[in-house]
């Protein structure tokens, strides 16, 4: 049985069987059930959530569809034209993706935190004809780059003024810019212009040209298309099987793969409502206030959640202690469950009479962190560490892990609640294809995988081998379930010989609150050096104890912190072999982000960034 007839079986009324592009499940989730909430988002102004039906907004994207068709129109720009879009997560942004898409060109997701240097280097890479931007400040930072972007004819900027500057017609090398309100025509018109009256996208079209990371250098344009996008979307269904009443909580970019799959076309195949975040920096607010059904998210918010857990805790030893009950007798009540060996022992009959109150008094307070009501807790994006999935899994947060990569639509493998590894990024997806290659490397083949990088051949040709895509993971897989072992340019050879997987190291030490961000090193090196950006809290807490000065900036280089640090270290890298051991640390209150260039907008650290801003450490 193929994907889409599966996820049909499963959800009968998700999925319009002869769609094959996304705009056409657009097109039939808005006839299916026209009615129903399909969007929330907040009003600034009015200060309050707005709902959007999915008949509302199919009448919006009918809006952004002229209004492209128009500009396109003008510009004289053939069928799978490039269509930047440097909006945040929001109606707007949905809207001009669907509109490119329905229009047969190609949407080109930007992050709208990424900083001005790689934005401009995608605009040109691309050869993006037009950008959608959020604000006037956003463009004037791109362009200050200096980078010379000879295809880009027309920028729209959602919050401007009355702007418009250049000739999208002239010939002139400054492209038009507009603003939002002036480009959109007040109401959808179904009668398009001419010139885009041609056929609709095809499966083999593109319906993204999405950017890598760039962890360790330029990013690559990634070629999805239709075909590659809605085989993951059914394949997805068939594992997270969300239903028409429930609700996501969207914070993850629309720029991340994982995001538009799992948080935007999942939802729209499925029939359910899409709440919009107001900010990172307001989630814990919004998780209360929306109440999501399903969440989808990078590990760094469950850390997040975790870090404050143990933050509150500290302050009162006796709550400490039941809180670590709870999460021990959760954990044994759920491997039980899942059939996995139970850690520690214990009866069942006395995990099972003291959950009720362990649950009340402990679980229930810490899922309510989250709205108190999710079914599914999706974790992807990187590896979840095996504390944090303990914590949470043993306190009733029903989290599952998935793997996945940008070249393969994404996801390759997942868990579900009900079969469930946490050790683990759980078992293929269906119609994917996976084998281990030369150095356990995990090879993969299947609907999902990517056209190919663009304008990158000789890539292209490197990231496959015998018609398999390598994945760059190193992994192993028993009784079908997948266990990645980490990142083969990312192993660390010491001087000595031994092999070390950073990432496994890293998420070990970022299991204490006060270590933020972590970053191991070693290359050719006697030893593991680590330098971590601290919680600034916590390093009140720990300066205090050591009689130090915590706005001191030398009482981080003092030998107190260092010895401090290190002997913390040492406890969580217990189980890993001594050679791999971190045997000194930097440490540091100044966080890496995206806009300092030594993070992704995935969060991911950008090794080579870090080890030439830290060559003098």
């Amino acid at each position: 049985m193929n994907t889409i007839a599966q996820a049909a079986r499963l959800a009968p009324m998700a999925v319009p069987r002869a769609a094959q592009t996304l705009p056409a499940l657009f097109a039939g989730r808005v006839a299916a059930t026209p009615g129903n909430e399909a969007y929330r988002q907040f009003d600034t102004q009015r200060k309050a959530w707005t709902s959007t039906t999915w008949a509302e907004a199919g009448e919006q994207v009918t809006r952004w569809t002229q209004a492209l068709a128009s500009t396109l129109a003008a510009l004289n720009v053939p069928r799978g034209a490039r269509i930047a879009i440097l909006l945040p997560n929001g109606l707007d942004a949905m809207c001009i993706d669907q509109a490119t898409m329905a229009l047969a060109c190609v949407p080109v997701p930007l992050h709208a935190i990424d900083n001005p240097q790689s934005i401009a280097y995608i605009l040109g890479d691309s050869e993006a004809s037009v950008l959608v931007a959020f604000s006037e400040s956003q463009w004037q930072a791109i362009a200050s780059v200096g980078l010379p972007l000879p295809a880009l004819k027309l920028v729209v900027l959602a919050q401007a003024g009355t702007v418009s500057r250049g000739s999208p017609a002239s010939g002139d090398a400054t492209p038009k810019v507009t603003a939002l309100r002036e480009w959109l025509p007040p109401t959808g018109d179904a009668a398009l212009p001419r010139a885009a009256a041609q056929a609709p996208p095809e499966a083999d079209d593109l319906a993204a040209l999405v950017y890598t990371s760039g962890t360790t250098g330029k990013p690559k344009g990634v070629m999805l298309t239709h075909a590659n996008v809605v085989s993951n979307v059914m394949a997805t269904l068939t594992r997270v099987a969300p239903r028409p009443d429930d609700i996501l909580l969207s914070f993850l970019p629309m720029s991340h793969t994982f995001e538009r799959t799992a948080g935007y076309y999942l939802p729209m195949v499925a029939g359910c409502a899409v709440s919009y975040a107001r900010s990172v920096a307001l989630l814990a607010e919004d998780f209360k206030t929306v109440r999501p059904t399903i969440l989808v998210s990078v590990p760094r918010i469950y850390e997040r959640v975790h870090s404050k857990l143990q933050d509150a805790l500290a302050a009162s030893p006796l709550k400490a202690r039941l809180f670590r009950w709870a999460e021990t007798v959760g954990w044994r009540r759920f491997c039980r469950q899942q059939g996995l060996p139970a850690e520690g022992g214990g009866l069942k009959l006395a995990d099972d009479l003291a959950w009720p109150l362990l649950d009340r008094l402990v679980a229930q307070k810490m899922r309510a962190q989250f709205g108190g009501r999710l079914r599914v807790a999706v974790s992807g994006g990187a590896p979840l560490s095996q504390p944090i999935a303990h914590c949470f899994l043993g306190l009733g947060l029903p989290i599952v892990q998935g793997y996945g990569m940008t070249e393969t639509s994404p996801i390759l493998t997942g868990n579900t609640p009900e079969d469930n590894d946490p050790a683990t990024v759980g078992r293929a997806f269906p119609g994917v294809e996976l084998r281990i290659g030369d150095n356990q490397e995990l090879l993969v083949r299947g609907p999902g995988v990517m056209r190919g990088y663009w304008k990158r051949d000789e890539d292209t040709a490197r990231a496959f081998t015998d018609g398999w895509l390598r994945t760059g993971d190193q992994a192993d897989i028993v009784n079908g379930r997948v266990r990645i072992l980490g990142r083969l340019k990312e192993i660390i050879v010491t001087s000595t010989g031994e092999k070390i997987a950073p990432a496994d190291l890293e998420m070990a030490i970022s299991a204490d609150p006060l270590f933020e961000q972590v970053y191991v090193f070693g290359d050719n090196r006697p030893a593991i050096g680590c330098i971590a950006v601290l919680n600034a809290a916590e390093w009140t807490r720990l300066a205090a104890s050591l009689k130090l000065d915590a706005s001191a900036p030398e009482s981080l280089n003092s030998s107190a912190a260092q010895e401090a640090a290190l002997q913390r270290i040492k406890d969580l890298t217990g189980s890993f072999p001594y050679y791999a051991q971190p045997r000194s640390v930097c440490l540091s209150l100044e966080p890496w982000t995206p806009e300092n260039t030594l993070i992704t907008p995935t969060l991911k650290i950008k090794r080579n960034q870090l080890a030439q801003h830290f060559a003098a450490q």
